[in-house]
C-alpha cells in the first residue's frame, strides 16, 4: 500500500511538470511570433543580386519598425488592410525587403535608389538621378570562389551622402543604358548592387516600381553567413565542416 500511495502522489507532480513545460514552450512560441510579426524578421539571401553587400548564404534581420506596417508585414497576410500604419518613408540608399509587385508574395531585397517623383536613368553604366550623375569611383576587383573571374567594383555616392559598392561584371550590359524612368507617387525605384545580375526596377515588365505598401522592412544586420555557393558548401549533416563553411568575418556586420 505504501508503494502504491507513493506512485499515486507522483502522478499529479508529473502532470504539473508537463503542464509547465507546455506552458513555457507556448509562451516562447508566442514571443517569437510577436517579435517576428512586429519587430524583426529573419531572412536569408538566395541570389547574388546584392553582391558584394549581401552574399548568397547570408542570414539577416529585417526591421519591421523602420517603415511601419502594411498587410505584407505580417506572416501569411494574417492581418489584411490597405495602406500603412505608423508609416515612415524609406531613405535613399536603404537596403529593403519588399514583396514582388507582380505576385505580392515573393520576397525581394534591393537598394532604394529612386524616391517618388524622381527621374532615374542609366547612361553607359552611370546612374543619373534627376539629371545628375551619381559619382562612381573604381575600387579594385571583387574576387570570390563563387565567381569564375574577378569583377570590377565601384563606389557610388548618392545625393544624400550614402556610399556603397556596386559590381559591374559586363561593361555596356543590358541595363547600362536604360530610362528615363519617372517614379510615380507612392512608389520607389529599387536596384541591386550587382548591376548586371539583378532583376529590379529597371525592368518595367518585371519588378518595375515598388508600391510603398509592399515594403516589408529595412535590412539591419547579418547574424549568420555560410559559403553555400563554393565546393565546401555549408552542410547541416557534416558539423565537422562548419568552421570552414561559415564566413566568420561577416557575422554581425551591419547592412549598409
Amino acid at each position: 500500500m505504501h508503494v502504491d500511495s507513493d506512485a499515486d502522489n507522483a502522478t499529479p507532480a508529473d502532470d504539473n511538470g508537463w503542464r509547465e513545460t507546455i506552458k513555457i514552450v507556448f509562451q516562447a512560441l508566442l514571443l517569437a511570433f510577436v517579435v517576428r510579426a512586429f519587430f524583426y524578421q529573419p531572412f536569408n539571401i538566395p541570389s547574388g543580386s546584392m553582391k558584394e553587400t549581401l552574399l548568397v548564404g547570408d542570414y539577416l534581420f529585417v526591421s519591421k519598425l523602420s517603415y511601419g506596417y502594411s498587410r505584407y508585414s505580417f506572416p501569411w497576410g494574417l492581418i489584411p488592410f490597405n495602406g500603412r500604419v505608423f508609416g515612415a518613408e524609406p531613405k535613399r540608399g536603404d537596403v529593403v525587403v519588399f514583396k514582388y509587385p507582380r505576385d505580392n508574395s515573393t520576397d525581394y531585397i534591393k537598394r532604394v535608389i529612386g524616391l517618388p517623383g524622381d527621374e532615374i536613368e542609366m547612361k553607359d553604366g552611370v546612374l543619373f538621378i534627376n539629371g545628375k550623375g551619381v559619382p562612381k569611383v573604381a575600387k579594385g576587383a571583387f574576387i570570390s570562389p563563387e565567381e569564375p573571374r574577378p569583377i570590377q567594383r565601384f563606389e557610388e555616392t548618392l545625393p544624400n551622402g550614402v556610399k556603397y559598392i556596386v559590381l559591374d561584371a559586363t561593361p555596356n550590359g543590358g541595363f547600362d543604358n536604360v530610362g528615363p524612368y519617372k517614379v510615380p507617387a507612392g512608389h520607389y525605384f529599387m536596384m541591386g548592387d550587382n548591376r548586371d545580375n539583378s532583376a529590379d526596377s529597371r525592368d518595367r515588365y518585371g519588378v518595375g516600381y515598388v508600391p510603398y505598401e509592399n515594403l516589408v522592412g529595412r535590412a539591419e544586420i547579418i547574424f549568420f553567413s555560410a559559403a553555400v555557393d563554393d565546393p565546401s558548401a555549408f552542410r547541416l549533416t557534416s558539423p565537422w565542416t562548419w568552421p570552414f563553411d561559415i564566413r566568420w568575418r561577416r557575422i554581425f556586420n551591419l547592412v549598409r
